[in-house]
């Protein structure tokens, strides 16, 4: 007989439960870029004839509380030892929303795994971090952890990013094209057998950004936007970055906003001719624009949307316009919680020892298997 509580005292009869159970459970945790909150999802998968099913069993955001949103956001230039430090602290406190949603739930994952939150990510430099201390989140919960999971991509010479293209290819397969929207935009989709994905623009990370200067933490439902104006001249300086000539394998990150996007921003911010209602219309159409141009011209074609901009009414509206497909928004569960059911899934891959990065999305030699374990 299988027995979880033996196996919280010896996580290596891991694989023995396993065996005993078809259906192998996960709890993934989520810190995106939008510094929103924490998201965390029990989930549960099962191999049926080379095809992987899953359910999401509970699933909830822990708020990010301001201190630690101020902390997140200025960390970058700190000393490396307020890096580290902030980088156990973090961990102790994922492991801590970790336990109470374990104990509030009744429930016994298998394993925590966990993305961690950016900090920095240049593969260019191969550098990339997401901090939130796997061991720290180990020691509070008792339960092993998969963290961790970009670095040996980058250090292969990939771009460690995005990481979800092999969970929407094995666990999303019925839609043609995967679209996350949370702080950046990604994509995900086949191509003559091949995946395909990468970051197609900034999302919520600049319009969450742009909403605060309102003193709203966010346009809900995009009703700000939707008074705005549009400004053609900061529609078509947007439009004209180098980065969307360029093909895939290309992801971004906060580095490449501040070189890239804050500069544009703050000129219309700082002019009073301009309301920020009107940025948020503009950008709004600035991400929709390049969201669309990835789609072909098939509205056979099954375009399924998650992420918190899942919910940005407007922004869906002028993807509607743009996007030459049939726009799928699922259920709630999914739409909130579909990047921690992947991560959970790849810290599965990488409990079996499986392929969970794939070199036809990040530009490295080959596929290859991310993921640091503690015990």
């Amino acid at each position: 007989m299988c027995n979880s509580w033996q196996f919280m005292r010896n996580p290596w009869q891991l694989m023995s439960q396993f065996m005993c159970n078809p259906w192998q459970s996960s709890l993934g945790l989520m810190s995106g870029s939008s510094l929103d909150g924490l998201d965390i999802a029990f989930c549960r998968f099962k191999k049926v004839r080379d095809r992987w099913k899953y359910e999401i069993l509970r699933a909830e955001t822990v708020p990010c509380p301001p201190e630690w949103q101020h902390r997140l956001m200025n960390l970058p230039g700190k000393s490396a030892v307020v890096l580290a430090q902030t980088d156990i602290d973090l961990g102790h406190f994922m492991g801590a929303c970790a336990r109470e949603f374990i104990r509030k739930h009744r429930i016994t994952p298998g394993f925590i795994a966990s993305h961690g939150h950016t900090i920095f990510h240049q593969p260019g430099n191969h550098l990339t971090l997401q901090i939130g201390k796997g061991a720290a989140i180990a020691a509070e919960t008792g339960i092993p952890v998969v963290c961790d999971f970009r670095s040996t991509d980058v250090a292969l010479g990939g771009q460690g990013a995005p990481l979800a293209p092999i969970g929407d290819q094995l666990l999303f397969s019925q839609y043609d094209y995967c679209l996350n929207l949370g702080g950046f935009s990604n994509i995900s989709f086949d191509r003559q057998g091949v995946r395909i994905a990468f970051d197609i623009c900034p999302c919520h990370i600049v319009l969450n950004k742009l909403a605060t200067l309102t003193g709203q933490a966010y346009d809900q439902d995009g009703l700000l936007a939707r008074q705005g104006k549009m400004i053609p001249q900061l529609l078509e300086d947007l439009n004209r970055l180098i980065y969307y000539q360029e093909p895939p394998p290309k992801s971004l990150g906060q580095e490449w906003i501040e070189v890239n996007i804050d500069p544009i921003m703050a000129q219309y911010i700082a002019d009073p001719g301009f309301r920020i209602p009107d940025l948020l219309h503009t950008f709004s159409e600035h991400a929709a624009i390049q969201i669309g141009k990835q789609c072909d011209n098939d509205r056979v074609k099954k375009l399924l949307i998650t992420g918190g901009g899942a919910l940005n009414r407007f922004l869906i509206e002028r993807i509607r316009y743009y996007a030459a497909a049939q726009i799928v928004l699922p259920d709630l569960y999914t739409i909130h919680f579909k990047e921690a059911l992947i991560f959970a899934f790849l810290g599965l891959l990488r409990w079996r020892n499986e392929i969970n990065c794939l070199a036809s999305v990040t530009g490295a030699p080959r596929d290859n298997i991310g993921g640091a374990i503690y015990l």
